[in-house]
């Protein structure tokens, strides 16, 4: 919908890549908003380009709610956590690539440039996204049946890798670089919230302390 009023639309059903890439554009220029995309998936190896992709055709509308309800849920603790620190964060947003929810908090001081090598994914780009000291956590829907959330922080600090975190059943992946809480430890807790909240702020503390971040200046203490 444009602000004039003007509705394009088709629904959500089993189409091709193709199909959805190509009736999305056919909608975008009918409205007037010809928009140029990157026409191949990022951080996928041999990813195929979008108009190219007969493959992949399904449609599970029941799984595509629970995983809206999942990134609901998520956004707003992830929202919590952004709250209390008090440096350059960005907004909880979904990357393009991998599809994961994430929030960043960021040091302020810059860092070396970033060696890059995601699949399909230009250099300059994550030459952009780590100019500067960071600290992310997320939500993933894949690494597991159930997904993953992470956190992890560019560039590693020495001892960051053996930092105690919790809660009890997260841990380092050496395969990620990362730290993952799996997804059904905190869909099934007594309380969700606190368990991921606990994972979020310990993980963050890991790299905040073992980077000798200035976290006086960079927290909310009350």
């Amino acid at each position: 919908m444009t602000t004039s009023g003007t509705v394009r639309s088709f629904g959500l059903i089993a189409l091709s890549v193709a199909d959805f890439y190509t009736s999305l554009l056919r909608c975008l220029d009918e409205l007037g908003l010809a928009t140029e995309f990157w026409p191949v998936p990022v951080e996928i190896a041999g990813a195929v380009p979008f108009a190219e992709d007969r493959t992949h055709a399904s449609y599970n509308a029941g799984e595509v709610r629970r995983f809206w309800l999942t990134l609901i849920e998520a956004d707003r603790v992830f929202t919590m956590f952004r709250g209390r620190f008090l440096g350059k964060a960005s907004p909880v947003h979904l990357f393009w690539g991998a599809l994961d929810l994430a929030v960043s908090r960021f040091s302020g001081r810059p860092a070396p440039p970033h060696p890059g090598g995601a699949p399909n994914c230009g250099p300059r780009v994550m030459l952009e996204a780590y100019s500067h000291e960071v600290c992310s956590a997320g939500y993933w829907p894949g690494g597991d049946p159930e997904g993953i959330f992470y956190s992890y922080v560019y560039p590693e600090p020495e001892g960051y890798r053996e930092f105690p975190i919790r809660p009890a059943g997260a841990y380092f992946s050496a395969e990620l670089g990362e730290f993952v809480l799996p997804y059904p430890l905190v869909r099934t807790a007594a309380d969700p919230d606190s368990v991921l909240l606990e994972f979020l702020q310990s993980t963050y503390e890991a790299a905040a302390s073992c980077a000798h971040w200035n976290r006086r200046a960079l927290e909310r203490l009350n």
